[in-house]
């Protein structure tokens, strides 16, 4: 597993040093559907707060087809990573838009709402799998570290991010790791989840192609600072893996 994922960094970093010196231009976001690609932004400018940018984000996620629960979902995951207070403020800078596109005659997409959790669900267990998967690995690590010292923020992780919200199947997990990593890039001091999370999007299926359309898709639409901390994560990634 720690040779494959060395080699997915590599691939990662030879693509994103390709264009690094490019804003991200049409060719090299292509690795991402459109729907994808809006959703980069959404979370981003959520985690950072930037609700002037935000507004015209959320209307171009519309347009590019996200439907209305879609973004409601990226808006609720988000308060698990920067808080109730910014995940809000996103939520209403989307009930503006909604009210401004509904006075002008735009019907939105609302799409599917989220499919109760079955009854006597597992919590515990179903997240700790969930993060087993996300982490690549198929039987659970020792307890280590926040898991020993406060171990209720480990029930907290299992039970309500990785079981709760995780499993509304309005977003799927690889959708899911992709708001994560784009709230995280765009936050400072986030680097230890981040670099968990950009190995957990690709154990949930993005490939080195669509990481690096990723990168490409902060720089141009969030920004450099944003793009670049994620560069230099993978840069840190491989060389460690090297040593």
């Amino acid at each position: 597993m720690r040779t494959g994922f060395i080699t997915f960094l590599f691939s990662i970093f030879s693509v994103t040093c390709s264009f690094a010196a490019d804003m991200g231009g049409p060719k090299e976001v292509e690795a991402l559907t459109a729907k994808e690609q809006a959703m980069i932004p959404i979370a981003a400018l959520t985690a950072a707060g930037d609700m002037e940018r935000l507004k015209p984000a959320l209307e171009k996620g519309l347009d590019a087809g996200l439907s209305v629960n879609e973004i409601k979902e990226i808006l609720i995951q988000l308060y698990a990573y920067c808080g109730f207070p910014r995940s809000l403020n996103g939520i209403n800078a989307f009930m503006e838009v909604m009210k401004v596109r509904e006075a002008e005659g735009i019907k939105d997409t609302v799409g599917k709402a989220a499919s109760p959790l079955p009854k006597g669900m597992d919590r515990d267990a179903y997240g700790a799998e969930v993060r087993r998967k996300l982490m690549g690995v198929t039987e659970e690590p020792p307890a280590q570290g926040y898991q020993l010292f406060t171990p209720v923020m480990d029930t907290y992780l299992k039970e309500h991010l990785f079981a709760d919200i995780f499993a509304r199947d309005v977003l799927d997990h690889r959708s899911r790791e992709l708001v994560t990593i784009s709230a995280l890039a765009a936050m400072p001091g986030t680097e230890g989840q981040l670099r968990f999370h950009l190995g957990a999007a690709m154990n949930t299926g993005l490939s080195a192609d669509q990481m690096a359309a990723f990168v490409a898709v902060l720089e141009s639409k969030v920004g450099v600072r944003a793009a670049e901390s994620v560069r230099q994560l993978l840069r840190d990634l491989l060389t460690a893996g090297d040593g």
